[in-house]
């Protein structure tokens, strides 16, 4: 049988505040009911097109918000959010139509990694140890007596803030140290991340089928994504692609090369197409790969200055998925 995966960013999918509470600019939440109403009907709409088995999801604000999505999708779906959001109170989650028979949790950065600085000196949380929005791994059953390993994140964004909330600076010394920042931040999770994974392919990815997915806020060649490949080389579109190695046991594929070969992209930055939503799979998983592809790549523009501007999309990243088929 076919399994269609998928991961996308819903971008602030939140509940709206009950009525009489005082608005918080720092926290996620829906403008209004109507506003909310009409972005479940949005999301919703696009995940019934694309029909998938599994979708990590990430910017979710709650349970009830998850609820309220997969209450407008025909058929039963089950669901599994992390248990540890980012301050605005975003976080990943997954909903599938498999019953999902293992949920983990992650957060910590792995044993040899130490904190890193997050804020200029002083501010609370700075250094941390975690990541800014925990992970999720799920084990769902595709197929009778197949076992699928499924892991979600949302990796530490490039979008830069500064001290007080502000998305903006012209002082160019605080502007390089916060780039700074946001890199340590990204790389600890990307280990972290990588640690997860070297648990679910438990060493050897040749013999099980492990996915890690989510928004990682970078492109596919960037250093922080590639920390998930593991061993170096045998990438697609590399030579090494169709020489099996030593490495073929720890390594990841990102599905990337394949979407970008069709012109797909997955978010549009100050005017450029990016691809920073990814698919990456073990040694088991290529012989079951079909194909991969974006979806509905009309997207509004995010500029860095206001990242959060108003538009009229469901989301301001595309879904990415992907299709394995399971003997």
């Amino acid at each position: 049988m076919d399994a269609i995966i998928g991961t996308w960013n819903l971008e602030n999918f939140c509940r709206p505040l009950p009525p009489g509470t005082p608005p918080d600019p720092l926290k996620c939440a829906a403008k209004d009911q109507a506003t909310y109403d009409a972005k479940v009907l949005a999301l919703a709409g696009v995940i019934a097109d694309i029909g998938p088995d599994l979708l990590g999801v990430q910017e979710v604000g709650s349970q009830e918000a998850l609820d309220d999505l997969v209450a407008k999708l025909p058929g039963t779906w089950h669901t599994a959010l992390s248990d540890h959001p980012d301050p605005r109170g975003i976080r990943v989650g997954v909903i599938s139509r498999f019953p999902l028979l293992d949920v983990r949790q992650t957060k910590d950065f792995p044993p040899g990694l130490h904190p890193v600085q997050v804020e200029d000196d002083g501010i609370p949380g700075s250094p941390t140890g975690e990541m800014g929005r925990g992970g999720l791994a799920v084990r769902v059953e595709p197929a009778a007596g197949q076992s699928l390993q499924v892991a979600v994140c949302h990796l530490k964004s490039k979008l830069l803030t500064f001290p007080n909330k502000q998305h903006t600076t012209d002082d160019e010394r605080l502007r390089a140290r916060y780039e700074a920042y946001a890199l340590f931040r990204r790389t600890a999770e990307a280990v972290t991340m990588r640690a997860l994974a070297d648990d679910l392919l438990q060493g050897d990815g040749r013999t099980h089928d492990v996915i890690v997915l989510g928004d990682f806020n970078d492109e596919w060649q960037a250093a922080t994504t590639q920390i998930l490949y593991g061993p170096p080389g045998s990438q697609m579109g590399t030579a090494g692609f169709d020489r099996p190695d030593q490495g073929d046991a720890e390594r990841l594929w990102n599905l990337a090369p394949k979407i970008l070969e069709q012109g797909g992209f997955s978010r549009v930055f100050e005017g450029q197409h990016e691809l920073i939503d990814h698919i990456m799979i073990s040694n088991s998983l290529l012989a079951k790969f079909q194909k991969v592809t974006t979806v509905g790549n009309s997207l509004p523009n995010v500029l860095e200055s206001r990242p959060t501007a108003p538009h009229n999309k469901p989301s301001d990243h595309s879904p990415v998925v992907a299709t394995f088929t399971f003997q």
